[in-house]
């Protein structure tokens, strides 16, 4: 599978020999040009060149080992070789990460996930509010900031849509594959007969842009300022704190009214829009490319059921790989471990031709 990246590391090591000629120093456009494409390539480039070094390594110390016939020497280069073995595997994984992270375009920082309640009414609104504290739980496990932007709750505590920005190494990564339907089946609270109920909330999992990725003009917005209403206490029934946006091109229209002050709010909601043109354009780019694509656990559709979790049963099945687990209460206080890096690797075999 690495040999693809051999090619790669060819041209890093002769941009690394081009920023160390004197005659490129003297051209300043040369050299930004050559700085950032060794930046780009430097993410495979380097760990790559540090598993090939490995390599020769444990051969260097099998190769010891074999011609010594003193025993006590023959071991340790024997135990030399099983260290080495055991960073190269460590190593490996790592560059594994990384060109899955290439190949998958999952190589972001930051996303803004949305949940929405579907099919249900307020037990799929209280489904929806369980979805957002599974995924801060989770943030928080894995040490990645999580930051709520923008929240329409319903009288019973539940959510009708929550939005939320999660960012730190790897959590694209790991919860790229959320978007789409999810469906619970439990007893609500406010069932009298014991009857399971079946209610949906869909998730959307967007990559935040940089800034100069999203360019939005201001001629093309129309701003609307309006008081927040709905439960979340007076002062947002008071103050003119909540901006709507509406990107007149696409017809794109969001509202953020969590925080207090107006100024927060038109800041949240310019990253929102920024987030959701980015998905609009990235949709494109994975329509046009969707039958070159080996796997569907990726496709992003809100319409397509992914997972049902089942609270009598405590069991819940992820239907894109056919996983079925029996640790729902756990999954919901936040362990998604088990379901991501079942997703991940399934996509990454599908990806890298492993399977």
């Amino acid at each position: 599978m690495f040999e693809k990246l051999q090619a790669d590391y060819q041209r890093f090591l002769e941009v690394e020999a081009a920023l160390h000629d004197p005659a490129v120093a003297t051209d300043p456009g040369k050299l930004t040009a050559l700085a950032k494409e060794r930046g780009t390539l430097a993410k495979l480039a380097l760990p790559y060149g540090r598993y090939l070094e490995l390599g020769r390594e444990i051969a260097e110390a099998e190769s010891l080992a074999e011609a010594e016939s003193d025993h006590e020497m023959k071991q340790y280069y024997l135990g030399e070789v099983e260290g080495l073995r055991a960073k190269e595997v460590e190593v490996g994984e790592s560059l594994r990460n990384a060109l899955y992270d290439k190949v998958a375009g999952s190589d972001h920082m930051a996303m803004i996930i949305e949940v929405r309640a579907g099919t249900g009414g307020d037990e799929a609104a209280l489904f929806a509010r369980d979805l957002f504290e599974m995924y801060q739980r989770y943030a928080e496990l894995k040490r990645w900031s999580f930051e709520p932007i923008d929240m329409v709750p319903t009288e019973l505590g539940g959510f009708k849509e929550v939005s939320f920005g999660i960012k730190g190494d790897g959590a694209y990564r790991h919860l790229q594959f959320e978007s789409g339907g999810h469906r619970v089946q439990r007893v609500p609270a406010t069932e009298t007969q014991g009857r399971i109920h079946t209610s949906a909330a869909t998730v959307a999992v967007m990559p935040e842009p940089e800034e100069v990725d999203i360019v939005i003009r201001a001629e093309d917005l129309e701003t609307d300022v309006m008081r927040a209403g709905g439960p979340g206490g007076q002062h947002q029934n008071k103050t003119e704190s909540a901006v709507r946006l509406t990107h007149k091109p696409s017809g794109i229209v969001v509202v953020c009214r969590d925080e207090r002050s107006q100024h927060k709010n038109r800041a949240k909601a310019m990253r929102l829009l920024r987030t959701r043109l980015y998905e609009q354009r990235e949709e494109k780019l994975r329509s046009e490319r969707a039958e070159q694509r080996r796997t569907l656990v990726g496709s992003g559709d809100r319409s397509q059921r992914i997972r049902t979790y089942n609270f009598p049963q405590n069991r819940v099945t992820d239907h894109r790989i056919g996983l079925t687990l029996y640790n729902l209460d756990r999954v919901i206080l936040g362990d998604l471990g088990p379901l991501t890096e079942a997703l991940i690797d399934h996509d990454r075999r599908e990806q890298l031709g492993e399977a």
